[in-house]
């Protein structure tokens, strides 16, 4: 048994499904189960139960996922604490989807730049997996929207922005001098998947001013709303930091008059974690950051 087969073993147990954790590791889906296999014939026992479409974890499997957790954690700590010269080593960085594309990449150059020997991995997932990756040690930050229900995770605010209708250029809306949230109402929304945060935003937003947005079409990647959006097949709610990137004159953006829809963008860390030098400068580069972003 090695550390890695007890990495892989983890993802197995957090996905739930071995294509997925393969995937999700770089491996093929073979050479993963080999190595769940071997583990289950070091410990003579049978580690997961396979099921259709799923995997779940059996008694000893629970059991091995607990100490797993603590053996990693321990060494992952270890290592970091004997090289933290707060200039060289390794950070992980989560960010949702619809953050890491627009927020990530300039700031990414500058630590770069200021940071030459770090290595800085990133890694694009949802809330939930984010927050479960985070407590588990499997990354040191995640930048996300608010709210979330973090457990035994500490929460920082970095900046507030707008969303932003969007729709395409002809359609009825971009007539109104104005726009509120009920004159949206009758038009159909094209929105993200459930799995995003941002879907329960622009829901929230609306239900909360009696509206009901009623969605046609749901995908997984922003840019395909606002390519939707732009083919008339409805219209959307997009983050600020989205539209400006967006160059194509095939959208428009406009603000809601009264109660503009906003987020909140935060970074989260688990504080039970060896808090490297390193990892405390990427906290405070993404405070300085975040300000000359949102200006």
């Amino acid at each position: 048994m090695d550390l890695d087969q007890l990495r892989q073993f983890l993802r197995v147990a957090e996905r739930g499904n071995i294509t997925h954790a393969a995937e999700s590791l770089g491996l093929s889906q073979p050479t993963l189960s080999r190595s769940i296999q071997r583990l289950e014939e070091e410990f003579g026992q049978p580690l997961l139960e396979r099921q259709a479409r799923s995997i779940v974890l059996t008694d000893a499997g629970q059991l091995l996922q607990a100490r797993a957790q603590q053996v990693l954690q321990i060494i992952d700590d270890t290592k970091a604490q004997i090289t933290d010269d707060g200039q060289s080593g390794r950070v992980r960085l989560g960010a949702i989807p619809t953050v890491a594309p627009y927020f990530l990449p300039d700031f990414l150059r500058r630590f770069h730049d200021d940071f030459p020997r770090a290595t800085l991995v990133v890694q694009e997932d949802t809330t939930d997996h984010l927050l479960h990756r985070c407590k588990q040690g499997e990354i040191d930050l995640a930048v996300l929207a608010l709210p979330v229900q973090a457990k035994y995770l500490d929460i920082e605010p970095l900046f507030t922005e707008e969303l932003l209708l969007v729709t395409s250029p002809d359609h009825p809306l971009t007539a109104l001098a104005t726009v509120n949230v009920a004159d949206v109402e009758p038009y159909p929304f094209v929105l993200l998947d459930e799995a995003h945060c941002l879907t329960e935003s622009v829901v929230s937003f609306c239900r909360q001013r009696s509206v009901q947005p009623v969605a046609v079409e749901r995908t997984s990647q922003l840019a395909m709303v606002q390519e939707l959006v732009a083919l008339g097949h409805g219209v959307s709610m997009i983050p600020a930091m989205a539209r400006r990137l967006d160059t194509a004159e095939t959208r428009v953006y406009r603000s809601l008059e009264g109660d503009a829809p906003t987020r909140t963008v935060a970074v989260v860390w688990n504080p039970y974690r060896f808090q490297s030098r390193l990892l405390g400068a990427l906290r405070e580069r993404l405070r300085e950051y975040a300000a000359t972003f949102a200006a």
